[in-house]
This record gives structure tokens, C-alpha cells and sequence, in this order.
């Protein structure tokens, strides 16, 4: 049984908002205002034809910029960043970015923020810079056993570097680690991607 946190502002949705589109994609709509429709790309999706995407009744894309190796710690531009960025954009979708963290400091989520800024040179987005830590399953990678208060302090770093340069930032997390990693109340300033 998990109870909420003390100091954690809880969503507001209402479950009665929720549903399915023709298409089985899940809904939001409430007092006549309905949620966007966005998906979430890498290099991982392969080519993609932009156009299509549009008119299929997405309205906005969150692109992985790029992504810090697991092993060594190495800084990494997803290799379909600049022609997915450019093809959204031509498509009229909205765009947001996020980082695959690997961060083990909140130093080296810094870097990864600069590294995203430097990327971004300036480039207008209508949606956040989001932080994404991830645990790596199958594989010995430098983050494992990370605690949540590191954690925690990273995502904080990463965002308000992003904050500072102009951006709004956000956090993006699975329920475990929403639940029982990061102490979401210092986070609360940031906007929240539960995945």
C-alpha cells in the first residue's frame, strides 16, 4: 500500500475523462477541453514520414536528442535527431526533447544539460526538455544501485540547468521509480512525465 507523500501536490484528473479513440489510443477529454495526442521518437523508430504522422491526429512529438552510454559514460546525439526535428517541424507538430540519463552526479547531469542546450543552439520548442533516467535491465551498466536521493538530486540539476537557459524542463519516470526512487517533492517546481 502506498500513501501519498506529505508536501506532494496529487494529479487532478478525473478517471471519468479517460476513454479510447477509432483508433484504440487512449483519451483525454473533460468539460469540453480534450489532452493532445503525442508520441515519443528515437532513432529506435526508424525513418518516419512526418506528414503521415500529422494526419493521423498526432499533435506533437517528444524526440530523444540523445542519450549517455551506460558502460563508460560517453555523450551521444541520437542519430535521427536533426532530420526527425526538421521533419516534425515541417509537419506543423509541436516538439519537445528529452535526454537519456545515465548520470551518476548531479555534475554529470549538468554536462548532459549543457550538451543538450549546446545541441539545441536556441531552437524554439513548445513542449519541455525533459530528463529521462532509466535503470538498465540485462546489462551491468555504471548506474547500477544508484539511490533515489542521487537520483533525485541529478534530475534536479539537469532541469534547473535547462530552467536557467530559458526551457521549461520536466522529469520523466515510471511508476517504480515515481514510487519508491525519487522523492518527487523536490521535483515539484518541474513538470512530471509519468511514462
Amino acid at each position: 500500500v502506498l500513501t501519498p507523500l506529505e508536501g506532494m501536490p496529487l494529479n487532478r484528473y478525473d478517471k471519468e475523462g479517460f476513454g479510447l479513440d477509432e483508433k484504440g489510443r487512449v483519451t483525454y477529454e473533460l468539460n469540453g477541453r480534450r489532452a493532445k495526442s503525442g508520441i515519443d521518437v528515437s532513432t529506435h523508430q526508424k525513418d518516419i514520414d512526418w506528414q503521415a504522422v500529422a494526419e493521423d491526429g498526432i499533435d506533437f512529438v517528444i524526440l530523444r536528442l540523445g542519450h549517455r552510454g551506460y558502460t563508460e559514460g560517453g555523450l551521444f546525439l541520437d542519430q535521427t535527431f536533426a532530420q526527425n526535428l526538421q521533419g516534425a517541424l515541417d509537419a506543423g507538430l509541436e516538439v519537445g526533447v528529452y535526454f537519456f540519463s545515465q548520470s551518476i552526479t548531479p555534475e554529470e547531469a549538468e554536462e548532459e544539460a549543457d550538451y543538450v542546450l549546446d545541441t539545441l543552439n536556441g531552437q524554439e520548442l513548445a513542449f519541455p526538455v525533459a530528463f529521462d533516467w532509466e535503470s538498465i535491465s540485462g546489462d551491468e551498466a555504471r548506474t547500477d544501485g544508484l539511490d533515489g536521493e542521487t537520483m533525485t538530486r541529478c534530475a534536479a540539476a539537469f532541469c534547473k540547468r535547462v530552467e536557467n537557459a530559458g526551457y521549461r524542463p520536466a522529469v520523466y519516470f515510471n511508476r517504480t521509480q515515481g514510487y519508491l526512487r525519487y522523492d518527487l517533492r523536490e521535483l515539484t517546481d518541474y513538470e512530471l512525465w509519468l511514462a
